[in-house]
C-alpha cells in the first residue's frame, strides 16, 4: 500500500508541473496575440508591413 501512495504522490506531482507548464504556454500565446494585434494597429493594420506606394531608384 505504501508503494501505491508513493506512486500516486509522484504521479500527481508531475501532473501538477505539467498543468502549470501548459497554463504558462496558454498565457504566453494569449499575450503574444494581444501584443501582435497592438503592434499591427500601430503600423497601420492588415498584419503586414507598410510598404511605400512607389520607389525611386537612382542609377
Amino acid at each position: 500500500m505504501a508503494n501505491v501512495i508513493l506512486f500516486l504522490n509522484s504521479f500527481f506531482s508531475y501532473l501538477l508541473v505539467f498543468v502549470i507548464i501548459v497554463a504558462l504556454v496558454i498565457v504566453a500565446c494569449i499575450l503574444g496575440v494581444k501584443w501582435r494585434k497592438s503592434s499591427d494597429a500601430k503600423n497601420g493594420g492588415a498584419g503586414r508591413p507598410v510598404m511605400p506606394d512607389n520607389v525611386d531608384l537612382k542609377e
